[in-house]
C-alpha cells in the first residue's frame, strides 16, 4: 500500500495530465497536428478520429523525450521490437485518454472562455521579453510551428478544458486523520532481516549445455537470432542553428536596424486614470450615471463622489484611481475613452462590458524609446537570427535543387552547400538514433523510390530550419543469422537462463527444508545468512524491501522466509526475524503525507473515469490492429 502511494505521489503520468500538455507538441513544429489525413486513422474513439500523422509526431516527441533522459538505456530498450510495439501503444493510449477526457469536459458543459485563454497566453514565459508579452515572438513561434492564432489558440481552449476537468477530480479528494495514522504507522514501520545470497553466475558456470540442446534452443527461438531489416545511409544535414554561430553581425548593423525599428524598443504610452462605475446595462443604470456625471458637470468633487457611488470597490477606496496600464489590457471601450481624454479631462458616460463608466484621465505617461547600448545585445541576436534564416533558406533551395539535379550521389550537393556528407553503419527502424529516427526520414529511407531505386530522397523537414536530404548506400533483408554465427551467443543464453533455473530451485529447496527446521541444510549447501540488520520501507534496497515487507509477521519467534532477486540479478532468501512497530498519534501525522495519499487518491479517480470513458465509447486502433496481423 505505502510504495502504491510514493509512487502514485510521484507519478510521471499524474504530473503531465495534471499540466499543460500542448508546449511539446506546439515547438516541435507541428503545423499539422490539427490537420486531417486521408491515410488509415491510428485510432477512432466514437466518430472522433487521431490521424496517423498525429501520431507519428507525439510518438517522436515522446521518444525524443525519453531519449533526453535515459541516453544510452533508452536505446537498447528500443532495440527489443517488443519494447518498442508496447511504447507506441502507449503513446497513442494516451491520445486516445487526451480525448475521452475532452469529451466529458464538454458533456458535463465545462468551458473555457476567450478571456481564459486570452490571459494564459500572456503568461506563457515562451512568449515574453522581460518579463512582458512579445507579440512579435508570440507570431514569429506560431508561424514556426505551423499554427495561425486561431488555431493556437483553439488547441489551448482543448487542453485547459482537459486540465479544468483532472483539476476538479484532483480537488475532490480528502483524507482523515485516523486514515493517515494508520498509513503513518505502516510507513514507519520496521523489520528485522537476514539474507543470503546465491550467485547465478556460479550455477551458470557450472550448467551444462550439450550441442544438441543449442542447436534445439536455437531451431524454436528464430526470433531470437533474426537480424531485422536494415540500411546503411548517406546524409546531409542542415540547421540554422549552425549557421547563428558562425554568422557575423557587427555593432553598425545593429545600430542601422535600431534606427529603423524604433517603435520596437519603445516603451508603450502609459495612463492613470479614475473611473466611477455603475454596474448593469439597464435604462436604469445608464441614468444614474448620467445623473452623477451632472454631478461632477456641477462642480462635485471626483475622488469624493466615486468613494460613495461606484461600484467598483477596489477602487473607490482610493477615490476610484486604477492603476497605470497600456493600450490592450482594459476594456476596449473603456481603453478608447481614456486614450481620447487630455490630462484632467472628464469623459462622458461611457458603457463597457461591466457596467457605465465615468473617466477622468489624472496623468500620462510619454512613450520611451530605451537607448542603444540598453537593447544592443537583444539586437545583435536578432538580426543574427533573420541573416541565418535567410541563409538557411538559400541553402535548403540550394540542397534541394542539387539533390534533385544530381539522383545518384549526395557529393554534388555537399559541395553546393558546403556541408559534410555523413555515413552510418547499417541499422533498422527500430535502433535509427538522431535525425535519422525521425517518422518522416526513416519513411523516406524505407521508400521504394530511396532505398529500391538507389536514388536521392527530396528535402526533408525534420524542424524548424533544420531539414535532411537521405540516400540509400547499402541494404540487407531480414534474416535469421546462420547457426555457425550465433551458437557461441545461444549456448551462452541457455547456459544463463539454466543457471537462472537451478539458482532459483536450490533457493525453493533451501526455504522448504528451513520451514520444516532443517537448518543442516545451510552447512550442506555451504551457505550461511548475513547477520541481523533493521530495514525500513524508505532507504533500504527495493527489490529487498519489497519481499520483505511483504511477508507475513513471524509467530513463535520462527523466521519467515522470502525469495527475491538483487541488483546483479542474484537469487536472495529472505529470513524475516521480527517486526517492529511505530507508536503514532493521530493529532500529529504528517500533513505532507495528507497530499500524498490525495494525490495517490487523485490517480486513482483518473484511472477510475479513464476506464469507465472506456467502457461506454467505441475505442479502436486500426493501423496498430493492421500492423499486428
Amino acid at each position: 500500500m505505502m510504495e502504491r502511494m510514493r509512487e502514485g505521489a510521484s507519478s510521471i503520468w499524474v504530473k503531465i495530465i495534471l499540466g499543460l500538455i500542448i508546449f511539446s507538441f506546439v515547438f516541435a513544429g507541428v503545423g499539422s497536428y490539427l490537420a486531417g489525413s486521408s491515410q488509415q486513422p491510428a485510432a477512432k474513439i466514437d466518430d472522433r478520429e487521431i490521424s496517423q500523422r498525429e501520431f507519428e509526431q507525439a510518438y517522436q516527441n515522446e521518444r525524443n523525450r525519453m531519449q533526453a533522459q535515459l541516453g544510452d538505456y533508452f536505446s537498447t530498450l528500443m532495440g527489443d521490437p517488443a519494447y518498442v510495439q508496447q511504447f507506441r501503444r502507449s503513446v497513442l493510449d494516451r491520445m486516445v485518454n487526451d480525448v475521452l477526457i475532452e469529451q466529458r469536459a464538454n458533456e458535463l458543459g465545462m468551458r473555457i472562455s476567450d478571456e481564459q485563454i486570452r490571459d494564459a497566453i500572456l503568461t506563457m514565459p515562451q512568449f515574453q521579453r522581460d518579463g512582458k508579452f512579445d507579440n512579435e515572438i508570440y507570431n514569429t513561434l506560431l508561424r514556426r510551428s505551423g499554427f495561425t492564432p486561431d488555431m493556437f489558440a483553439e488547441s489551448m481552449r482543448t487542453d485547459l478544458l482537459r486540465q479544468q476537468l483532472l483539476v476538479a477530480l484532483q480537488g475532490s479528494d480528502f483524507t482523515l486523520n485516523n486514515e493517515l495514522a494508520a498509513l503513518t504507522k505502516l510507513e514507519k514501520q520496521q523489520r528485522v532481516i537476514r539474507s543470503l545470497t546465491l550467485d547465478v553466475a556460479e550455477f551458470t558456470k557450472k550448467a551444462e549445455i550439450s550441442d544438441e540442446e543449442v542447436q534445439k534452443f536455437y531451431d524454436e527461438n528464430p526470433q531470437m537470432f533474426t537480424r531485422p531489416d536494415q540500411v546503411k545511409v548517406a546524409y546531409i544535414e542542415l540547421s540554422g542553428e549552425g549557421l547563428k554561430t558562425s554568422l557575423k553581425v557587427s555593432e553598425e548593423d545593429a545600430k542601422a536596424y535600431y534606427d529603423e525599428h524604433q517603435a520596437k524598443y519603445s516603451t508603450a504610452e502609459q495612463r492613470k486614470v479614475s473611473h466611477i462605475l455603475v454596474e448593469g446595462d439597464s435604462d436604469e443604470a445608464k441614468v444614474k450615471a448620467e445623473e452623477l456625471l451632472a454631478q461632477l458637470n456641477d462642480g462635485a468633487d471626483f475622488a469624493q463622489l466615486a468613494k460613495e457611488s461606484s461600484n467598483d470597490t477596489f477602487s473607490a477606496k482610493d477615490g476610484g484611481q486604477l492603476d497605470w496600464f497600456e493600450r490592450g489590457v482594459m476594456d476596449p471601450a473603456f481603453e478608447d475613452a481614456a486614450f481620447a481624454l487630455e490630462k484632467g479631462e472628464t469623459s462622458a458616460v461611457v458603457q463597457s462590458s461591466f457596467g457605465y463608466h465615468i473617466i477622468k484621465l489624472d496623468d500620462v505617461k510619454a512613450s520611451q524609446v530605451k537607448p542603444f547600448a540598453e537593447v544592443q545585445d537583444d539586437i545583435l541576436a536578432e538580426v543574427r537570427e533573420q541573416r541565418a534564416a535567410e541563409a538557411f533558406y538559400d541553402l535548403q533551395t540550394k540542397l534541394a535543387e542539387t539533390a534533385f539535379e544530381m539522383p545518384d550521389s549526395l557529393d554534388d550537393a555537399a559541395n553546393a552547400v558546403n556541408a559534410k556528407v555523413e555515413l552510418t553503419d547499417f541499422f533498422s527502424r527500430n535502433d535509427a538514433s538522431g535525425v535519422l529516427a525521425n517518422p518522416a526520414v526513416l519513411q523516406a529511407v524505407f521508400s521504394p523510390e530511396v532505398r529500391e531505386d538507389g536514388l536521392n530522397s527530396d528535402l526533408i523537414e525534420v524542424g524548424p530550419e533544420h531539414v535532411v536530404v537521405v540516400r540509400v548506400e547499402d541494404s540487407r533483408e531480414e534474416m535469421v543469422l546462420p547457426f555457425d554465427e550465433v551458437s557461441a551467443s545461444a549456448k551462452q543464453q541457455l547456459a544463463a537462463r539454466q543457471g537462472e533455473q537451478n539458482a532459483k530451485a536450490k533457493a525453493d529447496e533451501i526455504i522448504t527444508a528451513l520451514r520444516e527446521g532443517n537448518t543442516e541444510i545451510l552447512e550442506k549447501e555451504s551457505v550461511n545468512f548475513s547477520d541481523a540488520e533493521t530495514i525500513s520501507r524508505i532507504g533500504a534496497d527495493r527489490m529487498i524491501a519489497d519481499v520483505a515487507f511483504g511477508l507475513a509477521k513471524p509467530a513463535d519467534d520462527k523466521p519467515v522466509y522470502g525469495m527475491t532477486r538483487d541488483m546483479a540479478g542474484n537469487v536472495l532468501i529472505i529470513a524475516l526475524d521480527k517486526v517492529i512497530e511505530a507508536d503514532v498519534d493521530a493529532a500529529s501525522v504528517n500533513r505532507q503525507l495528507a497530499g500524498q495519499v490525495e494525490q495517490m487518491n487523485a490517480q486513482q479517480d483518473v484511472m477510475a473515469t479513464l476506464e469507465v470513458l472506456r467502457n461506454t465509447a467505441e475505442v479502436s486502433y486500426p493501423s496498430l490492429d493492421e500492423s499486428e496481423n
